[in-house]
């Protein structure tokens, strides 16, 4: 069976998404005939670039002076870890040797002070988010500054989104792989945001499993996290991999997780400000980013919501039959180290805005 799935990513990379691990690449945006017709209803992602070069966020949103007067008043979501990685898989607090998924320490902070731990060099990774329509109800100040939808996707898709949400962070701040059920349209106003990319049909690769659900909690007192367990148990089921493993765990990585190491690489793209990801449903994607001049990376994107959910047709049901098919581990130690070696030199460093 593993040779027959091994085929299938093959072919829908040759058939379809290319095999060059690169994206489209847009130089304006599509009419919504373009974007139904060639991404949407080929769940294929693509890169529009020369997307929002109109926001006057592309300017306004470089200066912290700016962005603290008009957000004065403003008390925002603020999301706190010790390490960068919420919404991740770490040591459990009863047992090192085993994993559960850990969401972050979530508290209201008035816009300048989160700012100001955001770009802190404390025993903790502030970044502003809130995957819950936060941009019309934490920003609103901000609200002329960018669209309050896309008009070409709005048209394709039939709607409107239900929400759009702000990410203001820096390049300690990682996204580990998941995948989402809705259609997200993701652009970049400073900063740069680095994705690696794999179709739903590389579910195997993922080595998605069950792990209990905790959550950080933050003393402002002691400035340390406690790590609880939740009462009842959750399970979330979560990728296992993580793409860039630490030298020193590299060699096991490579032998655990055979299936995403030794398969096709993944489609990596870099967003720069000004440019857009359409990121499909169902698409499995980790993302890194690397700060501007300030030291911060600032994003928007649309999606979540019933509107721009995905259709729950024939592909979801193929998505849940592929997943449901037992695959055998794929042993092929050169490849793997080869496409490693290529996810250590696409490092991101910190760059200037462009």
């Amino acid at each position: 069976m593993e040779g027959k799935i091994e085929t299938l990513w093959n072919e829908v990379r040759e058939l379809n998404l290319g095999t060059s691990g690169e994206l489209d690449r847009l130089d304006s945006p599509p009419t919504p005939l373009q974007f139904l017709r060639d991404f949407v209803s080929q769940n294929k992602p693509c890169i529009i670039s020369n997307a929002t070069n109109h926001w006057p966020a592309l300017t306004r949103w470089t200066s912290d002076s700016y962005l603290t007067s008009a957000l004065s008043s403003s008390l925002v979501s603020l999301h706190l870890t010790p390490h960068g990685r919420a919404d991740s898989l770490v040591p459990s607090p009863s047992s090192s040797a085993s994993l559960c998924f850990a969401s972050a320490h979530v508290q209201r902070t008035p816009f300048s002070e989160a700012l100001r731990l955001i770009k802190n060099d404390a025993s903790f990774v502030a970044y502003a988010q809130q995957q819950n329509n936060c941009f019309p109800s934490e920003y609103s100040p901000l609200a002329a500054d960018c669209d309050p939808h896309i008009p070409f996707a709005s048209e394709a898709l039939g709607c409107r989104p239900e929400a759009v949400n702000m990410w203001i962070g820096d390049e300690r701040s990682t996204t580990s792989f998941h995948k989402d059920h809705y259609e997200n349209l993701y652009a970049v106003v400073t900063g740069q945001k680095h994705f690696l990319l794999l179709p739903p049909t590389d579910v195997h690769r993922m080595y998605i499993r069950e792990y209990p659900a905790a959550q950080y909690r933050h003393s402002p007192v002691t400035g340390e996290f406690e790590l609880e367990m939740e009462s009842p148990a959750r399970p979330v089921p979560w990728s296992s991999v993580d793409p860039y493993p630490a030298p020193e765990d590299r060699e096991e990585q490579l032998k655990k997780f055979p299936l995403f190491f030794n398969g096709p690489r993944p489609f990596r793209c870099t967003i720069n400000p000004g440019e857009m990801l359409y990121l499909p449903s169902m698409w499995f994607h980790h993302v890194r980013q690397s700060p501007d001049s300030r030291g911060r990376t600032i994003a928007v994107n649309y999606c979540k919501g019933s509107r721009y959910d995905m259709q729950f047709d024939i592909k979801y049901a193929y998505f849940n039959f592929l997943q449901s098919i037992q695959c055998a581990s794929i042993e092929s130690q050169t490849l793997a180290e080869t496409v490693q070696e290529d996810f250590d030199s696409d490092s991101p460093e910190k760059t200037e805005d462009e």
